[in-house]
């Protein structure tokens, strides 16, 4: 591939079926379609520098559907799989911590607790020696569509400058075609998102909903840490009005991964989800558990909190949506990899099927109406109404409607709650209330610069910029005027900076070099005016074994 090669040269290659994303929906599906049918020729394209690079999650996770696809998987584990032991629910103040009983969806009998890019590492293998050509540092830029019908990706581009010109190292990138495409990009997908958009799979369904998960690794003295520790919390430092928590996973030799999660849905402009999770850590119950320890690892992420009400119609002309950019999270059990990687398995089952024909049909539309028949529908089903109820009263009324939902109607309420897009419920910058944060103490509590550096996220400079705005000339009039750039507040990486305030001439700078890929600022925008894309592939962060 030179230099002077057009795009109208590009390289093409020709697969059964191309999988995008390496988490753990896409190999899941890739796996089960190698199961199924040895002769199948299978590709996996993914963005970060390698399997898992770009993985981040809790995690702890239910073996269900790790049991269906590799039941003898226990004989040679993923590195730092810890079963889970002890179990704790927490409400916070600011001083205080009160044990609550466990809800039935967090019991955690029989999960285990991992690094969930440990595990993705894991099943790559697993793939790979089943024959699957996995491609990680392609990231896939563009879907190829004829006639309407998805006939799979471009892939690889690069060297292409910020003014729009073929640069030194350009490469035009490589056609990856297949009789079916799925898309398992993870949450709000820059590809899955267009193609929402110009086949209308969101069509008649509520708004997806979000949360953004800040996440760091510890390594805590051996007398504090007991293998298999669960901790989660809600309450404190979060006022009543804000959706969220926390988490203290114990797992591996004296490693702890301490997470927040704050629901994207928050209304105070003025809140800013990084200072939380470092204010959570001064409370005495936290810090005594990560006292004498060191900060290993940081990264953020989006996930989809919408549930059964928000899944977008799966299937359409060579193609479908797999894993958490469908949104398959049971908010309530915090536990998504299961139904994740469940999905991605019937919609290979689709697919396998599909081809054993003598004409295969266009849309895989068994998938769907399995994953309806499934146990995800079932349990998503059950849970549909918790997390929305949440948003609807609060904190306390929010956590009222979960026992009456889960100890009375047992999930079979006959209503079924609505949810609302994210970036409509946050007020102007006037009628929300300042939140005074400390500054950090480099030991405990750290800034935002520091924490990226420990996400290994590198972007080349001369790429393009992955993160622009729709309309330049909006910015001032709506994110500064109204809201004051909360953009500068809700990214976990320090990417958004107002400048020339103190001039009275206030402007946006984008630190996309920065960016962690958690999708944040795509979604909470107030005007939907700053856009995501792909950058080139194996930029973004690069997550250590232990995230």
């Amino acid at each position: 591939m030179g230099e002077e090669q057009s795009v109208s040269e590009r390289e093409s290659m020709e697969f059964d079926v191309l999988v995008v994303g390496a988490g753990p929906s896409g190999l899941a599906a890739a796996i089960r379609l190698k199961q199924l049918s040895p002769e199948t020729s299978v590709c996996v394209v993914e963005k970060g520098s390698e399997v898992g690079a770009h993985i981040l999650s809790g995690a702890v996770i239910e073996p269900r559907a790790l049991d269906e696809l590799i039941p003898d998987w226990r004989d040679d584990p993923p590195e730092l799989a810890t079963p889970a032991a002890e179990d704790s629910f927490m409400f916070l103040t600011e001083a205080k911590a009160y044990k609550l009983p466990t809800p039935p969806q967090m019991h955690n009998h029989g999960n285990y607790v991992v690094s969930l890019g440990n595990l993705c590492r894991w099943l790559g293998a697993r793939a790979e020696a089943l024959g699957v050509e996995i491609y990680p540092g392609f990231a896939a830029s563009e879907t190829i569509i004829d006639n309407g019908v998805v006939k799979g990706v471009v892939a690889g581009v690069m060297g292409i400058t910020r003014e729009g010109e073929q640069g030194p190292n350009y490469q035009p990138g490589m056609e990856l075609r297949a009789r079916y495409t799925l898309f398992g990009e993870g949450c709000r997908g820059s590809l899955t998102k267009k193609l929402e958009a110009l086949y209308g799979l969101r069509e008649g369904v509520q708004p997806q909903t979000y949360a953004l998960g800040i996440k760091e690794l510890w390594e805590i003295p051996k007398e504090h840490h007991t293998p298999g520790k669960i901790w989660h919390s809600v309450g404190w430092p979060l006022s009543s009005d804000t959706y969220g928590g926390a988490w203290l996973y114990m797992l591996g030799e004296n490693l702890v991964s301490v997470g927040f999660v704050v629901g994207l849905d928050y209304p105070n402009t003025w809140l800013s989800p990084f200072e939380e999770m470092q204010r959570f850590k001064t409370h005495p119950e936290v810090r005594k558990m990560l006292e004498g320890g060191k900060r290993i690892a940081y990264g953020a992420r989006a996930l989809n909190e919408g549930g059964l009400q928000s899944i977008p119609r799966l299937a359409f002309p060579g193609g479908a949506l797999i894993g958490d950019g469908a949104g398959f999270l049971n908010v309530p059990k915090i536990k998504g990899t299961h139904t994740a990687m469940k999905s991605g398995m019937l919609a290979a089952e689709a697919a396998a099927a599909a081809m054993a024909q003598d004409a295969p049909p266009p849309v895989l539309s068994a998938y769907p109406e399995a994953l309806r028949q499934s146990w995800v529908w079932e349990e998503l089903t059950a849970v549909r109404n918790i997390r929305p109820g949440f948003a609807k009263w609060g904190l306390y009324g929010g956590m009222v409607n979960a026992a009456l939902d889960t100890y009375v109607f047992r999930g079979k309420a006959p209503w079924t709650l609505s949810h609302h897009a994210d970036h409509s419920a946050t007020k102007s910058a006037n009628n929300s209330r300042r939140i005074p944060y400390p500054k950090p103490d480099g030991k405990l509590t750290f800034d935002r610069l520091s924490s990226v550096f420990l996400s290994n996220t590198n972007h080349e400079e001369d790429q393009p910029p992955h993160l622009v705005l729709k309309d330049p000339s909006a910015w001032k009039g709506v994110n500064w005027d109204i809201y004051r750039a909360p953009e500068s507040r809700y990214c976990p990486a320090g990417v958004y900076e107002a400048v020339g305030v103190e001039e009275g001439q206030p402007r946006l700078v984008i630190n996309a070099q920065n960016c962690v890929h958690c999708k944040t600022c795509d979604i909470k925008d107030p005007s939907q005016n700053i856009d995501w894309k792909t950058p080139e592939g194996a930029g973004g962060p690069n997550y250590i074994g232990g995230m």
